[in-house]
């Protein structure tokens, strides 16, 4: 089985598990820092190595629009063009159908995109998108989905799940078909939509467990809804996809935000919110978060936390990393995010050990009160 869980938690739904890839196997629950283009913004492939990061995940659509998949291709994949020791996971671009720079309409057998480079006008068809995350050769694919934004109607909302459930029968053929010659295969995700309404995503999750893919992942949240409606629908969730198959869900990158999701059962998450806020100067520590740009901080000698142990915290101070990121310095910006990522990741290696121990819901509650706000 490529996904076995291992440890379950005697007072939450939390669990340990192992996924294993065609690159390797590692430990669930995992956070992926998001690398758009083969790269997280201000960090190198060694600094991820080093802060101990397993998974990254990329687009497969802005690579494309960019050339990034013809170039990776001839390197044999995204694994080896960014150096990454680790698994490669890449998302559908089907959350660039609301960039409305580059995006312009879909119907039932795909997208039309304007490309921004260029200004060439592409259709991609859920055929074609599994073609480019083949030639990326990522580890674990997402099928093409419609996202619909929080504040659609249910009409509209109904209609991304038809055409997101259309397009995932057509992903998961034609995946199987490219690869039936394959030894080692690329994963496949099914994409789980339906907003907060718990009928449409009841719908959506049994069309694509009616598919059986590799693993499920939730999306559409982070876009305005309530963390009351995002836990209610992961609740929901869980007592309908399979035990045996892995829940990731998308766009999460708060430190207790990801905790309760763990909570519930969820195993993967992604965002790129923890760097884009470590370069506005919001940093994640073990006492809450810390909004470094306040003028109180202009004169500090303090590291950004004085319980961790990263680089970053063991040479530099408050006052420096404020200071190259009042400046826009790339320095500010790589120690700032290397701090954000390492939390994250230490966090989260705390959660699994916490969950082996059975005792998750101490750790849970503990930074639930650090980070009230």
């Amino acid at each position: 089985m490529p996904f076995t869980p291992t440890h379950q938690d005697f007072e939450t739904l939390a669990r340990v598990g192992i996924l294993k890839t065609k690159s390797g196997e590692v430990e669930t629950p995992f956070f992926m820092p998001v690398a758009t283009r083969g790269v997280v913004k201000s960090l190198s492939a060694e600094d991820l190595q080093e802060i101990g990061i397993k998974v990254v995940i990329s687009n497969a659509l802005i690579l494309y629009l960019r050339n990034g998949a013809e170039i990776v291709k001839k390197f044999g994949g995204i694994r080896k063009f960014m150096n990454h020791k680790g698994i490669n996971f890449t998302d559908s671009g089907g959350f660039q159908m609301y960039s409305p720079r580059i995006y312009i309409s879909s119907n039932d057998k795909g997208v039309f995109f304007k490309n921004p480079i260029s200004g060439e006008k592409l259709f991609i068809t859920p055929e074609k998108d599994m073609e480019i995350q083949l030639d990326i050769n990522s580890d674990v694919a997402m099928c093409l989905d419609t996202m619909p934004m929080y504040s659609h109607s249910k009409e509209e909302i109904a209609e991304a799940v038809r055409k997101t459930s259309l397009w995932a029968e057509i992903c998961k053929k034609h995946h199987d078909e490219l690869q039936k010659e394959n030894q080692e295969k690329q994963m496949l995700f099914g994409i789980i939509q339906g907003g907060i309404y718990e009928d449409l995503r009841e719908k959506s999750a049994k069309d694509l467990i009616s598919l059986n893919f590799d693993g499920y992942s939730i999306g559409g949240f982070g876009l305005g809804e309530t963390r009351e409606e995002e836990f209610k629908i992961v609740e929901q969730l869980k007592k309908i996809v399979p035990q045996d198959k892995p829940i990731y869900l998308m766009g999460i990158g708060d430190p207790v935000e990801i905790l309760k999701a763990i909570s519930l059962g969820v195993d993967i998450f992604d965002s790129r919110m923890p760097t884009q806020n470590a370069r506005r100067g919001m940093l994640f520590t073990s006492e809450g978060k810390l909004r470094l740009m306040k003028e109180e901080h202009k004169f500090s000698e303090e590291p950004l936390d004085k319980n961790c142990d990263c680089f970053v915290c063991k040479n530099y101070s408050r006052a420096f990393i404020r200071y190259q990121l009042l400046n826009d310095e790339a320095v500010g910006k790589k120690l700032a995010t290397y701090h954000n990522i390492y939390f994250l990741q230490k966090m989260i290696e705390t959660a699994r050990k916490k969950i082996k121990e059975n005792k998750f819901k101490d750790f849970l509650k503990e930074m639930e009160e650090k980070y009230q706000e």
